[in-house]
């Protein structure tokens, strides 16, 4: 035996309309069969319908007509609580549109991204981010590209920056942010500092080379092999963020994306130099899973990157022109 008002079946459950619910509320409130259905936007007929449906399926009146109008009985009392708070709920928590708040969020936003792109990106997006968002904390993560595809659908990073070819499937949403080339650094007390290099010096010289989840290296290293060109590599490191200080007091080069090389040189450490061929152009991209693609947090946070680094606001664009002129494979 069923002990009443502790729990119902699922097949009690099935087939049962929520708008029934709103018959109910509305009855309640007006105490008027004509007024709960002005109130509801239906006819007195339909409304009278939906109250007898809801009459059966209940086995009770719910409302029986007194001299004051329509007073509930018992069982509607019992219920008309619970309806509300229902009727609010697919209210707030379905129908209603998801909002965010950046000023008062203390979310943590959470980003993917080689330590090459933390020092282009994080100057810039932090200032902006702690203006708009003040309360919202910022991680960024040098997840290996095998990783990153599960870390993103589980919702473990909201965004990947940079250059992440293996992203592009249709798990994955991308954006262009802006295109991108290589630059070189080298000391300034190097023998060939003040002097251009050439291939063969850029392939006798020693060279400092970077493995980590940059995927601009391998795109580097791809390109020198389809000109023929085999640099002699002296050191591996998985850091960029070491590589002013090596370059600073040895005789290594080191190629890599020219934003992070000017900012790199900028600190008076090393020296910026073009690279003796004309280096390839790469996306620089955010990406995210499509899984959130139309979550309102990250919306606002894909829209505050966009803003930020653009082909309009490449600071660096005039300095490759400097160098190397119009690159083959830039798009207008």
């Amino acid at each position: 035996m069923r002990k009443t008002g502790v729990s119902v079946s699922a097949k009690e459950i099935k087939g049962f309309d929520l708008n029934l619910l709103r018959v109910l509320v509305a009855l309640h409130a007006t105490r008027h069969v004509s007024r709960a259905a002005q109130q509801l936007g239906m006819s007195q007929s339909g409304f009278s319908t939906a109250l007898n449906r809801l009459r059966q399926r209940l086995a009770d009146p719910l409302f029986v007509r007194t001299v004051d109008g329509m007073a509930p009985t018992p069982r509607a009392l019992q219920m008309i609580d619970t309806a509300r708070s229902v009727l609010a709920s697919v209210q707030t928590g379905i129908l209603g549109q998801p909002v965010f708040d950046p000023a008062s969020s203390r979310t943590e936003f959470r980003l993917a991204m080689a330590d090459v792109g933390e020092v282009v990106v994080m100057p810039r997006l932090m200032p902006h981010l702690r203006a708009l968002a003040p309360h919202a904390c910022v991680s960024c993560f040098p997840v290996p590209s095998r990783e990153l595809e599960a870390a993103m659908q589980a919702g473990e990073v909201d965004l990947a920056i940079g250059y992440f070819p293996d992203l592009d499937k249709q798990a994955f949403f991308h954006q262009r942010l802006y295109q991108h080339t290589f630059g070189c650094l080298i000391g300034h007390a190097h023998p060939l500092a003040n002097r251009p290099l050439t291939e063969r010096s850029f392939c006798e010289l020693g060279h400092a080379v970077v493995s980590s989840p940059a995927r601009s290296t391998v795109l580097f290293e791809t390109f020198l092999a389809k000109r023929g060109l085999e640099r002699r590599v002296a050191l591996r490191t998985p850091h960029h963020m070491s590589l002013p200080f090596i370059i600073a007091e040895t005789e290594l080069i080191a190629t890599l994306p020219l934003a992070a090389a000017d900012r790199f040189a900028r600190h008076g450490a090393v020296k910026l130099v073009r690279l003796p061929f004309a280096p390839p152009v790469f996306p620089v991209q955010q990406y995210w899973h499509r899984l959130h693609h139309h979550d309102v947090r990250s919306r606002w946070l894909r829209a505050q990157v966009a803003a930020l680094f653009n082909d309009v606001t490449d600071e660096w664009r005039d300095l490759e022109l400097a160098l190397y002129g119009r690159l083959p494979g830039r798009k207008k």
